[in-house]
């Protein structure tokens, strides 16, 4: 890793000192070059760091969590979109302290610990010693947590938090149906949809009831060994689909009251773009998104919606909030240092960790 000299920024006209940035210009980092298994994941020790645009920040990585959107684009799912940007390096999690800022940015300050997410398109990664965000991106990290505990929060939570907040807009009162409240997206938007005062059924394997019933939900039906569709009584306003297929939509579609929202975390854009290329394939998702919309509203009077991760300054402030008062988890079950991100990628792809993974740096 290599750091310039240090220089001063100044910030208004009487000069006072606003921050100190420090010049990264290359760092260790995990390589994606190919598509493959763990066994591709190549961590260099000379990987350029770019300069900061005026609205990024700069930030030493402490911890980093491994989410499934890493594994399957480290296979080659998105090959469509990131094949011709090889290499490229995975990560979307991240907590660590502002080491650099952009002009521009006003919200955080150097030695500031702060945790956040990148959108699912970025191609610089987390898995990085120093990883760059936009100001949007990031919040000050939640005090009570550590930097391995805040990591595995951001990603999954902001992509519940669209879902709930942004699509379906729940509110007290209502009842929603978690499918896969197992996984971190899932157990993110049954704790929203407690501390809204929502009613929250869930489906899930048996490991996971004891802990979906303690974080608020109502009913936790295991779907390996009961009938979902005799457990699970009455209608819901939105049901948020983390598993995705035939079987699950058509599930969801039917428990759903007229006016409620169906929101599956798989949409098909990227599978049809690898299939077919960008130019028939996102096209062609577009055409299946319509006509699943009107189809379902016509049929069940439903809204049906693929949802997914974006920067949320307002969300990603909540969640700390949530966060820093104990209403918001997301379990982790192995943490590995950052120089055996190969056998972590492994033990996901096996699926010997069903939990959450966290990298750390040193």
């Amino acid at each position: 890793m290599q750091i310039l000299k240090s220089h001063k920024t100044i910030n208004d006209p009487l000069s006072s000192l606003r921050f100190v940035r420090f010049m990264v210009t290359n760092c260790r980092a995990v390589v994606l070059p190919r598509f493959g298994g763990p066994e591709v994941l190549q961590l260099r020790s000379n990987v350029q760091v770019p300069d900061l645009k005026p609205n990024e920040l700069l930030v030493r990585t402490r911890a980093v969590s491994i989410n499934p959107l890493d594994t399957r684009m480290r296979s080659g799912y998105g090959r469509s979109l990131f094949e011709p940007l090889l290499p490229l390096i995975l990560g979307r999690d991240i907590s660590g302290e502002v080491a650099a800022v952009g002009a521009s940015v006003r919200s955080l300050t150097v030695g500031q610990e702060v945790f956040g997410a990148l959108h699912p398109t970025a191609i610089r990664g987390t898995y990085a010693d120093y990883a760059i965000l936009s100001e949007d991106e990031l919040t000050p990290k939640p005090v009570s947590l550590s930097h391995v505990e805040a990591s595995a929060i951001p990603f999954a939570a902001l992509t519940a938090w669209r879902a709930l907040k942004s699509t379906a807009r729940i509110s007290e009162g209502q009842r929603l149906l978690v499918l896969g409240g197992g996984g971190a997206v899932g157990f993110a938007a049954i704790q929203f949809a407690v501390v809204v005062g929502c009613q929250v059924t869930t489906t899930c394997g048996s490991k996971s009831i004891d802990r979906l019933l303690a974080a608020g939900a109502e009913q936790a039906v295991d779907y390996t060994a009961e009938n979902i569709e005799l457990a699970i009584r009455g209608k819901f306003d939105a049901v948020l689909d983390t598993i995705g297929g035939p079987e699950t939509e058509r599930l969801g579609i039917n428990f759903l009251k007229r006016g409620g929202h169906y929101m599956t975390l798989h949409g098909e854009a990227a599978s049809l773009a690898d299939q077919y290329g960008l130019t028939v394939g996102l096209p062609v998702a577009t055409a299946v998104l319509m006509k699943k919309r009107i189809q379902y509203w016509y049929s069940h009077g439903i809204e049906y919606s693929y949802t997914y991760m974006r920067a949320d300054a307002e969300g990603l402030d909540e969640i700390r909030r949530l966060s820093d008062a104990g209403k918001l988890k997301i379990p982790i079950d192995k943490t590995f240092p950052i120089t055996q991100v190969k056998e972590a990628h492994e033990a996901k792809d096996k699926r010997l960790i069903p939990g959450k993974v966290v990298l750390e740096f040193d």
